[in-house]
């Protein structure tokens, strides 16, 4: 039951009662007059009948509107709009650790833009991206390392995209020694293969004659997961070290000769900065993200780099690579030990895996692949802003040309989404 207010009850209670039944006059006028005055009375009381009909609508008029406004500020009560909400749309990808900084800013931003575009990213690695990409349970996947020849056989019809580009450093927590300690190429695959043991060797005091190198054992850190940030640093190491390309080689998961493992970017930078005598790799936007100190590595012209957003981006413009189309193989591009007075030597892209024909993806829908290449529109061109303050260099014009090219032929049900 609606209960009224009030003023609304008072007002029902004072509609005028109208009474329908005949009125009778007696007296000693003539007929006439009698007539007369009966006819004037009649009329008179005919118009105040009139009015005080009129007055009645016009009060339930008024208690109909009060009524209606009543129930519609009901708690549960739908207004009826003539606007249409827009439809909720969740956009699911899996995998590098490495963009993840910058992935995770893009999408917040996009999401205040897009109201009803959010993102579900597990940052669980690029091994787990391919894999999941492959099994289709999500939308997009995110990897440091592009797909292998056999990758790309159990995923056919997949585009590669670059996203970004970042720097991948070797990171420590030896105390009272800040960022700057100088390394090389060899010495780093000799720490890794476990042949250089302390911190005060001296292949690594005669680079740093000025530091108070301890004499206590490195206690090594890598990925424990399938990581393209571990493809990255097994790469260089691959080309700086005979011994390494020979023993251990490049992948996102590779057999280490020593040390102790843990998974993500977060789980290595955490516990090397938790460990003292510790060395690890992570991406340059972590390492400055938990405060760490790292190395300067020296690159192909023999100067010790520091990892930077313009070192990173010199190697990127240093590198003589011709890239592929979106669709062709990307297995051999490299930003590794690029050419460069000031190019910093472990440099990557960064990648989103996508289906080239979404409707291949068993959740798919038309809305949600609209939803989906708009995203990667928007994160090619306006969301690379976002970039340099993370430490990751901006997609150069060149490849977002590129990436243009590579998104316009993604499609539904073969409809183009972007033209």
């Amino acid at each position: 039951m609606i209960r009224l207010p009030a003023t609304a009850h008072n007002m029902v209670h004072k509609v005028p009662y109208i009474s329908l039944a005949p009125t009778i006059y007696l007296g000693a006028e003539s007929c006439g007059a009698r007539e007369r005055k009966m006819t004037n009375e009649t009329e008179g009381k005919m118009k105040t009948r009139k009015m005080m009909f009129a007055a009645a609508i016009a009060i339930i008029i008024v208690l109909s509107g009060t009524i209606g406004y009543l129930v519609l500020q009901q708690p549960g009560s739908t207004q009826i709009t003539t606007t249409t909400q827009q439809e909720q749309l969740t956009i699911n990808g899996a995998g590098a650790t490495f963009p993840y900084p910058l992935l995770s800013t893009m999408t917040v931003e996009y999401n205040r833009i897009k109201p009803n575009i959010r993102f579900n990213y597990q940052s669980i690695g690029s091994g787990g991206g391919i894999r999941q990409h492959t099994e289709k349970t999500v939308d997009f996947g995110a990897s440091d390392a592009p797909l292998t020849d056999a990758q790309s056989k159990a995923a056919p019809n997949t585009v590669h995209i670059p996203i970004t580009i970042g720097s991948v450093v070797l990171a420590y927590n030896v105390p009272g020694i800040q960022k700057g300690l100088k390394a090389t190429g060899p010495i780093i695959a000799d720490v890794f293969l476990g042949k250089i043991k302390k911190w005060n060797d001296p292949a690594i005091k005669n680079l740093n004659p000025d530091l108070q190198l301890p004499e206590k054992d490195i206690l090594v850190v890598h990925r424990s997961d399938g990581s393209g940030t571990t493809f990255v640093w097994t790469g260089y190491l691959s080309i700086v070290s005979s011994e390494w390309s020979q023993k251990v080689g490049q992948g996102t998961a590779v057999q280490w000769p020593t040390g102790l493992g843990s998974a993500g970017n977060e789980g290595v930078a955490g516990l090397v900065r938790g460990t003292e005598y510790t060395i690890g790799y992570v991406e340059l936007a972590y390492a400055l993200q938990n405060n760490m100190a790292y190395a300067f590595i020296q690159n192909k012209q023999g100067k010790f780099i520091e990892p930077t957003l313009n070192s990173t981006r010199s190697a990127a413009s240093a590198a003589s690579v011709t890239l592929p189309k979106g669709d062709q193989s990307w297995t051999a591009v490299s930003l590794l030990n690029a050419q460069g007075e000031d190019s910093y030597p472990i440099a990557s892209f960064s990648y989103l895996v996508v289906y080239k024909e979404l409707s291949v993806l068993p959740a798919m829908n038309k809305a949600r692949a609209q939803a989906l290449v708009d995203f990667l529109w928007w994160a090619t061109h306006e969301g690379q802003n976002y970039a340099p303050r993370l430490q990751y260099v901006p997609l150069p014009s060149a490849i977002v040309s590129l990436n243009e090219q590579t998104i316009k032929s993604i499609t539904f049900n073969g409809q183009a989404l972007r033209t």
